[in-house]
Protein backbone atom coordinates (compact mmCIF):
# COMPACT_ATOMS: atom_id res chain seq x y z
CA UNK A 1 0.00 0.00 0.00
CA UNK A 2 2.90 2.28 0.85
CA UNK A 3 4.73 1.75 -2.14
CA UNK A 4 0.89 2.57 -4.87
CA UNK A 5 0.28 5.75 -2.62
CA UNK A 6 3.86 6.46 -3.21
CA UNK A 7 3.47 5.59 -7.12
CA UNK A 8 0.28 8.28 -7.42
CA UNK A 9 2.19 11.02 -5.63
CA UNK A 10 4.78 10.13 -8.28
CA UNK A 11 2.54 10.32 -11.52
CA UNK A 12 1.29 13.32 -10.48
CA UNK A 13 4.41 14.82 -10.11
CA UNK A 14 5.63 13.56 -13.28
CA UNK A 15 2.67 14.35 -15.27
CA UNK A 16 2.65 17.95 -14.18
CA UNK A 17 5.72 18.32 -15.63
CA UNK A 18 6.37 18.53 -19.46
CA UNK A 19 8.47 16.28 -20.95
CA UNK A 20 11.81 17.97 -20.23
CA UNK A 21 13.54 16.71 -23.69
CA UNK A 22 13.09 18.97 -26.56
CA UNK A 23 13.41 16.87 -29.86
CA UNK A 24 16.37 18.10 -32.32
CA UNK A 25 17.48 16.36 -34.83
CA UNK A 26 16.90 13.01 -34.82
CA UNK A 27 20.10 11.36 -33.41
CA UNK A 28 19.53 7.26 -34.13
CA UNK A 29 23.02 5.36 -33.11
CA UNK A 30 23.13 1.97 -34.98
CA UNK A 31 26.05 -0.87 -35.08
CA UNK A 32 26.28 -1.95 -38.36
CA UNK A 33 28.75 -4.30 -40.66
CA UNK A 34 29.62 -3.90 -44.53
CA UNK A 35 31.26 -5.83 -47.12
CA UNK A 36 34.40 -3.24 -46.93
CA UNK A 37 34.55 -2.51 -43.70
CA UNK A 38 36.50 -4.91 -40.73
CA UNK A 39 34.23 -6.06 -37.97
CA UNK A 40 31.27 -3.99 -36.57
CA UNK A 41 31.08 -0.40 -36.41
CA UNK A 42 28.97 2.42 -35.08
CA UNK A 43 26.73 4.84 -37.26
CA UNK A 44 23.88 7.23 -37.54
CA UNK A 45 20.58 5.82 -39.58
CA UNK A 46 20.13 8.86 -41.54
CA UNK A 47 16.49 9.43 -40.35
CA UNK A 48 14.16 6.12 -40.00
CA UNK A 49 14.68 4.01 -42.62
CA UNK A 50 17.80 5.73 -44.42
CA UNK A 51 21.18 5.19 -45.00
CA UNK A 52 24.01 4.93 -42.49
CA UNK A 53 26.72 7.24 -41.89
CA UNK A 54 29.63 5.77 -40.26
CA UNK A 55 30.92 7.23 -36.97
CA UNK A 56 34.23 5.64 -37.08
CA UNK A 57 35.41 6.79 -40.24
CA UNK A 58 34.29 10.07 -39.00
CA UNK A 59 36.39 10.13 -35.89
CA UNK A 60 38.33 6.74 -35.64
CA UNK A 61 39.37 7.33 -31.98
CA UNK A 62 35.81 6.11 -31.21
CA UNK A 63 34.56 2.77 -30.33
CA UNK A 64 33.64 0.45 -32.76
CA UNK A 65 30.58 -1.09 -30.25
CA UNK A 66 27.69 0.73 -28.34
CA UNK A 67 28.46 -0.61 -24.99
CA UNK A 68 31.95 1.20 -25.16
CA UNK A 69 30.69 4.43 -26.97
CA UNK A 70 28.09 4.76 -23.72
CA UNK A 71 30.78 4.45 -21.32
CA UNK A 72 32.49 6.89 -22.32
CA UNK A 73 29.00 8.70 -22.07
CA UNK A 74 28.76 13.14 -22.95
CA UNK A 75 32.44 12.76 -24.77
CA UNK A 76 31.15 10.28 -27.44
CA UNK A 77 27.90 11.56 -27.55
CA UNK A 78 29.28 15.07 -28.61
CA UNK A 79 31.49 13.63 -31.42
CA UNK A 80 28.37 12.10 -32.97
CA UNK A 81 26.16 15.18 -32.57
CA UNK A 82 29.09 16.99 -34.41
CA UNK A 83 29.03 14.21 -36.86
CA UNK A 84 25.05 14.40 -37.02
CA UNK A 85 25.64 18.09 -37.94
CA UNK A 86 28.32 18.05 -40.72
CA UNK A 87 27.32 16.68 -44.57
CA UNK A 88 29.00 13.19 -44.54
CA UNK A 89 28.45 10.59 -47.06
CA UNK A 90 25.96 7.99 -46.24
CA UNK A 91 26.09 4.41 -47.04
CA UNK A 92 23.08 3.11 -49.08
CA UNK A 93 21.00 0.69 -46.72
CA UNK A 94 21.40 -2.04 -49.26
CA UNK A 95 24.78 -1.91 -48.52
CA UNK A 96 24.92 -2.11 -44.60
CA UNK A 97 23.24 -4.92 -42.01
CA UNK A 98 22.31 -3.48 -39.24
CA UNK A 99 23.34 -5.24 -36.19
CA UNK A 100 21.49 -4.97 -32.84
CA UNK A 101 22.20 -1.43 -31.43
CA UNK A 102 23.20 -3.29 -28.33
CA UNK A 103 24.79 -6.40 -27.96
CA UNK A 104 26.35 -8.26 -25.00
CA UNK A 105 24.59 -6.15 -22.17
CA UNK A 106 25.13 -6.26 -18.87
CA UNK A 107 21.70 -7.66 -18.23
CA UNK A 108 18.03 -7.83 -20.12
CA UNK A 109 15.73 -6.81 -17.50
CA UNK A 110 12.02 -7.18 -18.52
CA UNK A 111 8.69 -6.48 -17.24
CA UNK A 112 5.32 -8.48 -17.06
CA UNK A 113 1.83 -7.34 -17.44
CA UNK A 114 2.86 -3.66 -17.55
CA UNK A 115 -0.06 -2.26 -20.01
CA UNK A 116 -3.34 -1.73 -18.21
CA UNK A 117 -4.91 -2.78 -21.61
CA UNK A 118 -2.81 -6.02 -21.82
CA UNK A 119 -3.89 -6.80 -17.96
CA UNK A 120 -7.24 -6.59 -19.30
CA UNK A 121 -7.24 -9.18 -21.81
CA UNK A 122 -6.15 -11.95 -19.83
CA UNK A 123 -8.30 -10.85 -16.81
CA UNK A 124 -6.35 -9.77 -14.06
CA UNK A 125 -5.96 -6.97 -11.72
CA UNK A 126 -3.41 -4.03 -12.68
CA UNK A 127 -0.20 -5.43 -10.71
CA UNK A 128 0.76 -2.54 -7.28
CA UNK A 129 4.81 -3.43 -7.86
CA UNK A 130 6.49 -3.78 -11.24
CA UNK A 131 6.74 -7.82 -12.35
CA UNK A 132 10.33 -7.99 -13.29
CA UNK A 133 11.73 -11.47 -15.14
CA UNK A 134 15.27 -11.12 -17.83
CA UNK A 135 16.48 -13.08 -20.64
CA UNK A 136 20.17 -13.88 -21.31
CA UNK A 137 21.86 -11.50 -23.45
CA UNK A 138 22.78 -14.38 -25.54
CA UNK A 139 18.84 -14.08 -26.65
CA UNK A 140 19.53 -10.55 -28.46
CA UNK A 141 19.72 -10.77 -32.46
CA UNK A 142 19.54 -7.14 -35.21
CA UNK A 143 16.39 -5.93 -35.87
CA UNK A 144 16.21 -7.95 -39.62
CA UNK A 145 17.79 -11.08 -38.38
CA UNK A 146 15.64 -14.53 -38.45
CA UNK A 147 13.68 -16.09 -35.04
CA UNK A 148 14.64 -19.31 -34.58
CA UNK A 149 11.72 -22.11 -33.31
CA UNK A 150 13.51 -24.22 -31.08
CA UNK A 151 12.59 -28.01 -31.52
CA UNK A 152 11.80 -27.76 -27.54
CA UNK A 153 9.02 -25.42 -27.68
CA UNK A 154 5.56 -25.94 -29.88
CA UNK A 155 4.43 -22.65 -28.61
CA UNK A 156 6.07 -19.42 -29.75
CA UNK A 157 4.46 -16.18 -29.72
CA UNK A 158 5.24 -12.33 -30.31
CA UNK A 159 5.58 -9.32 -27.99
CA UNK A 160 6.53 -6.02 -28.97
CA UNK A 161 7.95 -4.04 -26.54
CA UNK A 162 9.53 -0.30 -26.00
CA UNK A 163 13.10 -0.95 -24.93
CA UNK A 164 14.79 1.91 -22.46
CA UNK A 165 18.37 1.55 -22.88
CA UNK A 166 20.67 2.79 -19.47
CA UNK A 167 23.22 5.31 -20.54
CA UNK A 168 24.74 5.92 -16.76
CA UNK A 169 25.44 3.36 -14.01
CA UNK A 170 23.63 3.98 -10.71
CA UNK A 171 22.34 2.32 -7.70
CA UNK A 172 18.98 3.89 -5.59
CA UNK A 173 18.37 5.68 -8.50
CA UNK A 174 14.89 8.15 -7.72
CA UNK A 175 12.15 8.69 -10.14
CA UNK A 176 13.10 12.29 -10.66
CA UNK A 177 16.59 11.51 -11.84
CA UNK A 178 16.23 8.47 -13.99
CA UNK A 179 16.27 10.42 -17.00
CA UNK A 180 19.59 11.12 -16.81
CA UNK A 181 20.40 7.46 -16.67
CA UNK A 182 18.98 7.04 -19.98
CA UNK A 183 20.57 6.69 -23.19
CA UNK A 184 17.59 6.48 -25.67
CA UNK A 185 15.03 3.86 -26.84
CA UNK A 186 14.81 1.19 -29.26
CA UNK A 187 12.24 -1.45 -30.74
CA UNK A 188 12.25 -5.03 -28.82
CA UNK A 189 10.65 -8.14 -29.60
CA UNK A 190 10.10 -10.42 -26.41
CA UNK A 191 9.39 -13.95 -28.09
CA UNK A 192 7.98 -15.97 -25.66
CA UNK A 193 7.90 -19.86 -25.35
CA UNK A 194 4.33 -20.36 -23.98
CA UNK A 195 4.89 -23.53 -22.99
CA UNK A 196 8.26 -23.52 -21.25
CA UNK A 197 7.06 -20.11 -19.73
CA UNK A 198 3.47 -21.15 -18.24
CA UNK A 199 4.08 -25.14 -18.12
CA UNK A 200 7.04 -26.16 -17.82
CA UNK A 201 10.23 -25.29 -15.23
CA UNK A 202 8.21 -24.73 -12.44
CA UNK A 203 6.32 -21.98 -14.12
CA UNK A 204 9.18 -19.71 -13.74
CA UNK A 205 10.03 -17.35 -17.00
CA UNK A 206 13.27 -17.52 -17.60
CA UNK A 207 13.45 -20.16 -20.43
CA UNK A 208 10.38 -19.39 -22.00
CA UNK A 209 11.91 -16.15 -22.55
CA UNK A 210 15.62 -16.67 -23.04
CA UNK A 211 16.15 -19.14 -26.12
CA UNK A 212 18.44 -17.93 -28.67
CA UNK A 213 16.83 -15.16 -31.22
CA UNK A 214 14.43 -14.34 -28.77
CA UNK A 215 14.88 -10.61 -28.54
CA UNK A 216 14.95 -8.97 -31.77
CA UNK A 217 16.21 -5.29 -30.66
CA UNK A 218 16.28 -2.32 -33.11
CA UNK A 219 17.04 -0.82 -35.68
CA UNK A 220 18.52 1.79 -34.10
CA UNK A 221 19.17 3.47 -30.62
CA UNK A 222 16.94 6.48 -30.55
CA UNK A 223 18.68 9.11 -28.04
CA UNK A 224 16.45 10.31 -25.65
CA UNK A 225 16.42 14.06 -26.98
CA UNK A 226 15.13 12.75 -29.75
CA UNK A 227 11.95 11.22 -28.93
CA UNK A 228 8.99 13.65 -28.31
CA UNK A 229 7.28 11.91 -25.54
CA UNK A 230 8.30 7.78 -24.67
CA UNK A 231 4.88 7.48 -22.94
CA UNK A 232 3.06 8.35 -25.23
CA UNK A 233 3.69 6.36 -28.96
CA UNK A 234 1.99 4.10 -30.84
CA UNK A 235 3.24 0.71 -30.52
CA UNK A 236 2.30 -2.03 -33.20
CA UNK A 237 3.04 -6.16 -34.39
CA UNK A 238 2.10 -7.44 -37.47
CA UNK A 239 2.37 -11.19 -38.21
CA UNK A 240 2.20 -11.70 -42.16
CA UNK A 241 0.73 -8.06 -42.36
CA UNK A 242 -1.87 -8.78 -40.05
CA UNK A 243 -1.81 -6.33 -37.11
CA UNK A 244 -2.20 -8.80 -34.21
CA UNK A 245 -1.16 -5.34 -31.40
CA UNK A 246 -2.24 -2.13 -31.92
CA UNK A 247 -1.79 0.02 -28.27
CA UNK A 248 0.42 3.10 -27.15
CA UNK A 249 2.91 3.28 -24.73
CA UNK A 250 0.44 5.63 -22.46
CA UNK A 251 -1.18 2.54 -21.72
CA UNK A 252 1.99 1.42 -19.41
CA UNK A 253 1.41 0.96 -15.95
CA UNK A 254 5.20 1.78 -14.88
CA UNK A 255 6.53 4.38 -16.92
CA UNK A 256 10.78 4.63 -17.03
CA UNK A 257 11.16 6.73 -14.42
CA UNK A 258 9.26 4.26 -11.83
CA UNK A 259 10.94 1.26 -13.64
CA UNK A 260 14.33 2.74 -13.56
CA UNK A 261 13.77 3.45 -9.69
CA UNK A 262 12.51 -0.12 -8.78
CA UNK A 263 14.93 -1.60 -10.49
CA UNK A 264 17.34 -0.02 -9.42
CA UNK A 265 16.82 -0.45 -5.72
CA UNK A 266 17.86 -4.17 -6.32
CA UNK A 267 21.00 -4.10 -9.08
CA UNK A 268 23.10 -1.76 -10.11
CA UNK A 269 22.44 -0.19 -13.59
CA UNK A 270 24.96 -0.14 -15.75
CA UNK A 271 25.34 1.88 -19.49
CA UNK A 272 24.57 -0.34 -22.20
CA UNK A 273 21.85 -2.47 -20.07
CA UNK A 274 18.35 -2.90 -21.46
CA UNK A 275 14.82 -2.56 -20.12
CA UNK A 276 12.19 -3.99 -21.80
CA UNK A 277 8.87 -2.61 -20.77
CA UNK A 278 6.03 -4.85 -21.09
CA UNK A 279 4.28 -5.52 -24.09
CA UNK A 280 0.22 -4.44 -24.93
CA UNK A 281 -2.59 -7.09 -25.81
CA UNK A 282 -2.94 -9.17 -29.28
CA UNK A 283 -0.43 -12.17 -28.31
CA UNK A 284 -1.19 -15.37 -29.33
CA UNK A 285 -2.11 -17.19 -26.29
CA UNK A 286 -4.95 -15.23 -25.47
CA UNK A 287 -6.51 -15.66 -28.39
CA UNK A 288 -9.77 -18.25 -28.62
CA UNK A 289 -7.83 -20.78 -30.03
CA UNK A 290 -4.38 -20.08 -29.65
CA UNK A 291 -2.26 -18.67 -32.00
CA UNK A 292 1.25 -19.10 -32.13
CA UNK A 293 4.34 -18.80 -34.97
CA UNK A 294 5.23 -21.07 -37.34
CA UNK A 295 8.25 -21.52 -39.98
CA UNK A 296 7.71 -18.90 -42.95
CA UNK A 297 5.94 -16.24 -40.96
CA UNK A 298 7.40 -12.70 -40.69
CA UNK A 299 7.08 -10.42 -37.92
CA UNK A 300 7.12 -6.85 -38.01
CA UNK A 301 7.49 -4.59 -34.90
CA UNK A 302 6.64 -1.29 -34.91
CA UNK A 303 7.05 1.89 -32.72
CA UNK A 304 6.41 5.52 -33.87
CA UNK A 305 9.64 7.38 -34.22
CA UNK A 306 11.74 4.75 -33.44
CA UNK A 307 11.18 2.27 -36.61
CA UNK A 308 10.28 -1.49 -37.11
CA UNK A 309 12.14 -4.70 -36.81
CA UNK A 310 11.29 -7.17 -39.58
CA UNK A 311 12.18 -10.58 -38.55
CA UNK A 312 11.45 -14.46 -40.36
CA UNK A 313 10.63 -17.28 -38.55
CA UNK A 314 12.64 -20.11 -39.40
Amino acid sequence: MLFSGRRRLLTALLQAQRWPFQPSREMRLVQFQASHLMGPHLGLESGNGGGVINLNAFDPTLPKTMLEFLEQGEAALSVARRALAAQLPVLPRSEVTFLAPVTRPDKVVCVGMNYVDHCKEQNVPVPKEPIIFSKFASSIVGPYDDIVLPPKSQEVDWEVELAVVIGRNGKHIKATDAMAHVAGFTVAHDVSARDWQMKRNGKQWLLGKTFDTFCPLGPALVTKDSVADPHNLKICCRVNGEVVQSSNTNQMVFKTEELIAWVSQFVTLYPGDVILTGTPPGVGVFRKPPVFLKKGDEVQCEIEELGVMINKVV
